[in-house]
């Protein structure tokens, strides 16, 4: 009964009997299903505001415990009337608004010990079933306040983005790497090229035999001259011809051998 320690000690002062404990335990089980205190008697005071404390004066009358609450949404207005009747505490609860009325009888010394009322950790006993008890005897017949709408566990952003193809991915944060593309040397990166508008990524809809995994050596620019190039001559990745037939080592076709889409300058 998570709260009810604070609540206890609150109201400890007033304490004097076991029944002024059970009423407190009883409070508490309305604040936890959603209702909150306006006051003590029958009818409405001045000035009176919802709180989850009992008000002044609440254990006045040790024979009967008159009480009214209020739901958080002001869907259900309570009376609520504790009556000792020997050792037995009769409550009785009328919805205002619906006139339904629910009765529940609880004997004081199967939830209280009164020898223990100066310690909160011992004064309360089987408070599961105290529990149970005004959920099952007072909130269900009456009518429970609306609880408000959860949130969705998981918002759309969280739905793996591989279940939609047609969605754009989330900005990346700065700061963090990209993902890594698939290896060009992988089988089935046949296609993933044509999925990259930047031309960042390897694996077109032309499938070079040559390059089915394994890898080969780059392009000799010194082919068909009779020396080599100085280091550095051409720079990396930059579009070269070689300049006589192909060497032995050629690993593929000539990197010009398709233009880029929509280009038909012959010079290119």
């Amino acid at each position: 009964m998570a709260g009810l320690e604070a609540l206890y000690a609150l109201a400890r002062a007033a304490i004097s009997r076991p029944q002024d404990a059970l009423v407190c335990g009883i409070h508490w089980e309305l604040v936890r299903h959603g209702y909150r205190c306006l006051g003590t008697g029958d009818q409405p005071g001045p000035n009176e505001r919802k709180s989850e404390l009992l008000p002044a004066g609440w254990e006045a009358n040790k024979e009967v415990y008159t009480l009214r609450y209020k739901s958080t949404d002001n869907s259900h207005e309570l009376l609520l009337k504790a009556i000792m009747v020997d050792d037995s505490m009769i409550l009785n609860v009328m919805d205002c608004s619906s006139q339904k009325v629910a009765d529940v009888t609880l004997a004081v010394a199967d939830f209280i010990n009164p020898e223990h009322l100066d310690d909160f950790h011992k004064v309360y006993k089987n408070t599961e079933e105290l529990s149970t008890r005004i959920a099952s005897g007072i909130i269900a017949p009456l009518g429970a306040p609306a609880e408000k709408p959860r949130k969705e566990s998981e918002s759309r952003e969280d739905v793996l983005w591989d279940e939609d193809p047609l969605r754009l991915p989330p900005r990346r944060p700065m700061g963090t790497r990209a993902p890594s593309s698939p290896s060009p040397l992988s089988p089935f990166a046949v296609g993933g090229e044509d999925l990259d508008p930047l031309g960042g990524r390897s694996g077109g809809m032309i499938v070079d035999p040559l390059h089915s995994g394994f890898p080969q050596p780059g392009i000799d620019p010194s082919s068909g001259i009779p020396g080599r190039l100085p280091p550095g001559a051409v720079p990396p990745g930059a579009r070269f011809d070689p300049f006589g037939p192909l060497g032995v080592g050629r690993p593929g076709p000539d990197p010009d051998h398709l233009p880029p889409p929509g280009y038909d300058d012959m010079f290119m």
